[in-house]
């Protein structure tokens, strides 16, 4: 198959912002990658998908935009354009030398058993400001056959795996607002899985309790003592016994929901820091193998405290950043829907039973031309 440039966008979970990346890519093996970039929320425009989650938990139709859902998609199209425009500028891109740009979307509902997944952003109108044809609305078509539609990732995740000198299993781990895992292990197929709370709750305590959008590095759960009970009483949770594949919706351990005892800032962020970690512990279980490798991807992956965590709860496997391993730890998503974006103009699936539940390989995603 001949190569492809795309542009890959991911907003996540955790609200911080649209990361943005080029690859080259026939769908299958990943042949070079480009240059990557990163644009910030504001505290307004944060503020404002907030809303949209808060009011998005009342929806039954996915295609419904009431009240601020509406403003709330029309921002999401316009700073990931902007970003795109941005970035072709800076990296001095030709936008008709990109065949393909993955838009992800922003998600502000995510209830599979319901059959309803909702992402907003309007694809059609990215690609006529750009220019550019866009896949997007990924995870519908997975959903509406039965599966989770999440995490979608694996797929690419899988591909960079196959050319990592490290032993196996290897485990993928992204940590965005919600952690994820993909199990590769030679030929055999991936297994996926949400394995639990990623930043969310870290980043939703930090604002509530300092005004700071995160644990910056990591450097205050670096200073405190996790709360053992705490834990274990979340872990109690139904979700954590599941086998894979499961999803999780950002608000499924809403920071606001659950009971944290009076804490020190320190201790607060050492313990939602260590909940994450000792999530990710509790699907080792569920896995055919044990992984031998981790690979840690996201913004987990700067929190030096949630890796320390982690190194501790997943011994003895060794724990890598995604940078170490020669990956963008920041980008990865956005590589990712790159990837799937050039998967879904070829016809080529991106979700699979032992990652989502689906009934069986699905291609997913819409592409619309400008």
């Amino acid at each position: 198959m001949a190569v492809s440039r795309a542009i890959g966008l991911m907003s996540g979970t955790s609200l911080d912002g649209v990361d943005v990346a080029l690859i080259e890519t026939d769908g299958e093996a990943v042949s070079a990658f480009g240059p990557v970039g990163y644009r910030a929320y504001r505290d307004a425009e944060r503020a404002l998908l907030q809303q949209a989650l808060a009011e998005a938990t009342a929806l039954t139709d996915r295609t419904a935009r009431p009240g601020v859902l509406a403003q709330a998609e029309q921002q999401v199209t316009d700073i990931h354009a902007q970003t795109v425009e941005t970035f072709l500028a800076k990296n001095g891109i030709a936008g008709d030398s990109v065949t393909v740009v993955g838009f992800h979307g922003q998600t502000v509902l995510h209830r599979p058993h319901d059959r309803l997944t909702v992402q907003i952003g309007d694809g059609k109108a990215l690609a006529r400001r750009l220019g550019i044809p866009v896949a997007h609305d990924f995870r519908a078509a997975d959903v509406a056959a039965g599966g989770h539609g999440a995490p979608l990732v694996a797929i690419f995740h899988r591909a960079l795996v196959g050319k990592l000198d490290r032993p196996d299993p290897i485990a993928v781990l992204n940590i965005g607002g919600v952690a994820n895992v993909t199990w590769c292990n030679g030929e055999v197929p991936p297994i996926a899985c949400d394995t639990g709370p990623g930043n969310a709750l870290i980043d939703d305590f930090m604002r509530a309790h300092t005004g700071r959008a995160l644990d910056d590095g990591g450097v205050m759960a670096s200073r405190g003592k996790p709360d053992a009970d705490f834990i274990g009483r979340v872990l109690g949770d139904p979700f954590f016994a599941l086998d894979p594949p499961k999803s999780l919706d950002r608000n499924a351990f809403a920071y606001a929901s659950l009971t944290l005892p009076k804490l020190s800032i320190a201790d607060g962020a050492a313990t939602l820091a260590a909940l994450t970690a000792a999530a990710v512990a509790r699907v080792i279980p569920q896995l055919p193998v044990a992984p031998a490798t981790w690979i840690v991807a996201g913004g987990g992956a700067r929190n030096r405290a949630l890796i320390q965590f982690l190194a501790q709860g997943l011994a003895p496997a060794t724990v890598e950043t995604a940078d170490a391993v020669g990956w963008s730890a920041d980008a990865l998503e956005a590589q990712a829907f790159a990837y799937l974006a050039v998967r879904t103009m070829r016809g080529l699936p991106i979700t699979f039973p032992s990652t989502t539940g689906v009934p069986k390989p699905m291609t997913g995603g819409i592409v619309v031309k400008p």
